[in-house]
């Protein structure tokens, strides 16, 4: 189940750094930068693009983005059940956010090409 979520947020983290590499110009590369990419995407950059995401989007995946740093760098045996529970039940909602929210953003893409 830890890697499965862990799975979740590191496939949209990949989305969101592509889209700051190709769109942006920029991934952040600081020491914090998966929380600065999290920003960067919730941010809009005028004359370029509107935000990738939405601040309630930003605030669930900050969930997720944590829960992976634990998994990666935590041994699984500190892994708390509750918290695991906690983004289990939560998944389906923010899955379904992140799939609308990034549909609008490939949308505005489109209108781009145009």
């Amino acid at each position: 189940m830890a890697l499965n979520l862990h799975a979740f947020y590191s496939g949209l983290e990949r989305i969101f750094e592509k889209l700051a590499s190709t769109i942006d110009g920029a991934v952040p590369s600081a020491a914090n930068w998966h929380q600065e990419l999290l920003t960067q995407m919730q941010t809009e950059i005028p004359s370029v693009r509107p935000a990738v995401i939405s601040s309630q989007l930003k605030e669930s995946l900050e969930e997720y983005r944590g829960f992976r740093y634990v998994v990666r760098n935590v041994y699984t045996y500190h892994l708390k059940p509750e918290k695991l529970k906690i983004l289990v039940s939560s998944l389906e909602a923010t899955f379904r956010l992140a799939s609308e929210e990034l549909t609008v953003f490939g949308d505005f893409l489109k209108k781009q090409d145009d």
